[in-house]
């Protein structure tokens, strides 16, 4: 690993090179805020890709990418001459140092959670902080994440299942809801209890230390591969997918979870 001397020299050197870019290359030179920001989403949605892959080589590669981006944006408010990359890194330290009365002050906190707790605390209490316990969460947030967030912050000022099993109640609830709209063929009512259902299943979740959007991707992932299974088997054997039954299909399914597990080994 890198001493503390050299990482700020490699810090340095990308704020060089960035500099020269934005000065000599034309399509550096002509990206604002706005054009960055699909690239930004991409780039964050790759360092997601690699972090769910446990890929070292690749979680290396994207967190550069995401870092340019940070450097970028603050090479930009530096021009309008809002803001710089020295604004944007003590802006963050004070904050943490805020934040972290246990480390920096005399506050105590012995476990994660209330660490947590504190933090939204803080939150609620500073300055140019959130006005209200569910304001710092995105907007634009995944609507499954979002529903995490959210959970967590209500929980972190009390609000939430004094016993996590009572959660299970309410799951069975909502699906009997869900049920029943679906059998009365109303969408719209449908719809609504559907994501009820839904929100009570991610905050079963999280009583219980899962995290749902990891817990999905995997499945997700699980089902691209099973299924890329069925269809590298079809063209093997000339026949496509349209014209396989589902039986086949089913046979194939099957083959690839074996095979799964022979992988595990």
């Amino acid at each position: 690993m890198h001493t503390r001397e050299e990482k700020l020299e490699a810090f340095g050197r990308l704020i060089d090179v960035l500099d020269t870019l934005r000065e000599k290359c034309p399509w550096d030179r002509k990206q604002t805020n706005e054009s960055l920001r699909p690239n930004t989403i991409e780039e964050t949605f790759e360092l997601c890709d690699a972090l769910m892959k446990d890929d070292k080589q690749n979680i290396c590669k994207e967190l550069g990418d995401v870092l340019l981006h940070v450097c970028f944006y603050a090479l930009i408010g530096s021009e309008t001459g809002d803001f710089d990359i020295a604004d944007v890194c003590n802006k963050e330290a004070d904050k943490l140092i805020f934040r972290h009365p246990h480390v920096y002050g005399n506050v105590k906190a012995e476990t994660a959670d209330q660490v947590t707790e504190n933090w939204e605390q803080i939150k609620l209490k500073e300055k140019d902080g959130n006005k209200s316990v569910l304001a710092g969460v995105p907007a634009s947030l995944p609507s499954l994440i979002k529903a995490y967030r959210i959970q967590d912050k209500a929980r972190n000022v009390g609000f939430d299942w004094e016993d996590k099993g009572d959660v299970w109640a309410k799951v069975h609830e909502e699906l009997e809801e869900l049920e029943a709209e679906l059998r009365r063929e109303d969408k719209e009512k449908s719809t609504e209890e559907l994501g009820d259902f839904l929100f009570s299943v991610i905050n079963a979740a999280r009583l219980y230390h899962l995290n749902p959007d990891n817990a999905l991707e995997h499945t997700n992932q699980k089902f691209i591969g099973r299924f890329n299974y069925i269809e590298e088997h079809s063209i093997k054997a000339g026949k496509p997918l349209t014209e396989m039954s589902l039986d086949e299909m089913d046979k194939l399914w099957n083959e690839a979870k074996k095979q799964e597990k022979v992988n595990e080994k």
